[in-house]
């Protein structure tokens, strides 16, 4: 019997053998040609069939300063070119304007509408992939002129350029209906405010008006009571000195019959009565006293006297109780007081009113037109694409190709090492 004697086993080499790898590839070359071919088919079919999507944008400069003279020369709303820009800008940006725009023009979104999916959800996903703003690099903006954009990036079916630039309309749109609202309540504010300054003008002014008449007619009764007074205090003085006067009559025409003087006399005359008179004598009397009221003898003093008890009246012996009676008359109508309250248009008297009117005239007649407000100017409006961005057949095809060549490698390194393996086993069980 044959005794067994094992070979002994030669150490695996740990060194890759080039040539023979290259060997083998080359061998097993209809494999890779295969699985090239085979993945730059799929990448065709895929290339040539995947929906392709396209791509526009819409660029929007600030607008020229005369376009908003007109808004900011009603002196209310003040909006610079780039604050308008920026404001359109937000309005893209915004969720809710693009939202409200979809579900104005769903006729444009009809392909995303498919497999059975709500407008809302179509929307979401939509808006989630296919908007991208434009602005200018935050580092090199001092040496760029402002602007706002908008990419759009959508699949075959849907109007891309409609949808863009209609979306860059709605939002300018938007802004401007803002703008002329906020205006417009400025306005009101305005018209409110001037209206209860208008009522309160004329409160005071009747207020005032009131406070002038009540004054004047105030015054006017002071006076009246003043001179009332006056005259009742002068026709008591003129009643005593006539009583006065009476009582001095009554004792001068007493002392007058005493000594028998019933006509008017002197006092020198008087004492030479009992003398005869020779020839003709012209006496002068010269005498710096006063003549006693009793050398006017009876029948004078008696008839004053008697005229002075028959007077009923005294107020013709003082022209001052006339002039009072003047002023009296004068006093019963207050030509002031009457043309005051006869005043039939009273704004016609408030200065300030006439300025509040101008301004509230101005004011209503600020009338901006929607179509005269350019907040933008679209430098770029979107235009129809002429090839997709995605996916591009050459790019796809090439890596696909890549993609085989590598695979198909892969496969055959894979064999190689699989049948290395195996003969290696069978060598060892040898």
């Amino acid at each position: 019997m044959s005794q067994y004697t094992p070979l002994p086993q030669q150490p695996a080499s740990t060194e890759i053998d080039l040539v023979a790898l290259a060997h083998g590839l080359w061998q097993q070359k209809v494999v890779i040609g295969l699985a090239a071919v085979l993945v730059t088919l799929l990448a065709s079919i895929y290339a040539w069939f995947a929906t392709p999507h396209y791509e526009v944008q819409s660029v929007l400069r600030p607008a020229a300063i005369k376009d908003l003279d007109e808004l900011n020369a009603t002196g209310l709303y003040s909006l610079k070119p780039e604050q308008a820009l920026r404001r359109v800008g937000a309005a893209l940006d915004s969720y809710d304007v693009r939202l409200n725009y979809f579900n104005q023009h769903q006729q444009q979104f009809n392909v995303l509408l498919r497999n059975g999916r709500t407008p809302e959800q179509a929307f979401e996903a939509f808006n989630e992939k296919a908007f991208r703003m434009l602005q200018p690099d935050a580092k090199a903006q001092g040496n760029l002129a402002p602007f706002v954009g908008i990419r759009l990036t959508y699949p075959r079916g849907v109007d891309g350029p409609e949808v863009a630039n209609g979306l860059v309309l709605h939002a300018i749109n938007v802004v401007r209906e803002q703008v002329i609202a906020d205006l417009n309540v400025i306005i009101e504010n305005r018209l409110s405010v001037l209206d209860r300054k208008i009522i309160v003008a004329r409160a005071a002014y009747e207020a005032e008006k009131s406070a002038r008449i009540a004054r004047l007619e105030e015054a006017d009764s002071l006076k009246r009571a003043e001179l009332h007074d006056e005259l009742l205090a002068l026709r008591q003085e003129l009643r005593s000195k006539r009583d006065n006067r009476i009582e001095q009559l009554s004792e001068a025409i007493q002392i007058a019959k005493s000594l028998g003087i019933v006509k008017p006399t002197t006092p020198s005359t008087l004492g030479n009565q009992t003398r005869s008179a020779s020839g003709n004598i012209i006496r002068t009397e010269v005498n710096n006293q006063r003549v006693p009221l009793y050398f006017m003898g009876t029948e004078a003093l008696d008839a004053e006297r008697q005229a002075l008890l028959a007077r009923s009246s005294d107020d013709f012996t003082n022209a001052r109780i006339a002039q009072i009676a003047k002023e009296l008359q004068l006093l019963e109508h207050n030509r002031q007081v009457e043309t005051l309250n006869s005043r039939e248009n009273e704004d016609l008297f408030l200065a300030e009113l006439a300025d509040m009117r101008g301004e509230a005239a101005r004011l209503r007649s600020i009338s901006l037109e929607p179509e005269h407000l350019n907040l933008v100017r679209i430098d770029q409006a979107a235009q129809p694409p002429l090839t997709p961005v995605k996916p591009k057949k050459a790019l796809v095809i090439v890596l696909g190709a890549v993609l085989g060549l590598v695979l198909g490698i892969a496969i055959v390194l894979v064999r190689i090492a699989l049948s290395s393996r195996a003969r290696a086993g069978i060598a060892v069980s040898l």
